[in-house]
């Protein structure tokens, strides 16, 4: 495994302030939040999130900071309205909640609104963000015409024939103490990855735990600073393999 299983961390974290942008519409059967930039763009980011969904307004909150860098903005819920409230109690068995929450329920899902993000919106280059569970998605559709650009945030449940195997970019923010993507997780990614032949970054990011990049208290200003590093590494990927004309994907 290059990451392990999600546990209570997951759930746990700090709801952030502010008012939510975009809206939540319909592909097929799937509710998915979408977010707009202020003009038309050919460039999407689709967010595959954490345990916590699509309706979590800290991802809605980061999904408008891409949109406002220019990138059309999608977070579907993968979890068919099965998500994990924020601050579950300690009790809560992750064994039987993610017993029907496997590739071959997320996949389809996926694939829908990649297909959606790319003939209805026009999006002819994608970047893939996935927050702790959404970061094997990513992973797994890593390659070009598909998700051509990956960023993850402390990943977890990601094995490591799935790191060996993607196609395309991959930028990694990780938390000092984090149980679910641990020194030795991290070295063993860093180990396959300098085995491929794609551009690659892993970030670590002092005195923050796991699900700092969406959960993280905005009041520790130490926190804070490395919360907001970490979306600005994501942005700083996507527009250089993204945006630019000589970018090669």
């Amino acid at each position: 495994m290059a990451s392990n299983q999600p546990a209570q961390c997951c759930t746990i974290g700090v709801k952030h302030e502010g008012e939510a942008n975009g809206k939540l519409e319909m592909i097929g059967d799937i509710e998915t939040y979408i977010t707009h930039p202020s003009e038309k763009s050919d460039k999407g980011i689709l967010i595959i999130p954490d345990v916590i969904g699509h309706k979590f307004r800290n991802a809605q909150l980061i999904a408008d900071q891409f949109a406002a860098n220019g990138y059309l903005t999608f977070i579907p819920d993968i979890f068919r309205g099965d998500a994990i409230p924020l601050n579950r109690p300690g009790d809560f068995d992750f064994k039987t909640w993610s017993s029907d929450k496997g590739v071959d329920k997320v996949d389809p899902i996926i694939e829908a609104v990649i297909k959606e993000m790319r003939t209805k919106y026009g999006i002819k280059k994608l970047g893939g963000v996935g927050y702790c569970f959404g970061g094997k998605s990513v992973i797994r559709f890593l390659r070009p015409g598909v998700i051509d650009v990956g960023y993850v945030a402390h990943p977890s449940f990601v094995a490591a024939d799935e790191v060996k195997a993607l196609k395309g970019p991959l930028s990694i923010a990780a938390a000092q103490t984090d149980a679910i993507f641990p020194t030795e997780k991290r070295r063993e990614t860093e180990e396959i990855l300098m085995t491929l032949d794609t551009p690659w970054q892993i970030n670590l990011y002092s005195h923050v735990e796991h699900g700092f990049a969406v959960r993280a208290d905005l009041t520790k200003p130490r926190i804070k600073w490395a919360k907001e590093q970490a979306f600005l590494q994501a942005v700083a990927w996507f527009d250089e393999d993204l945006k630019k004309d000589n970018a090669k994907l």
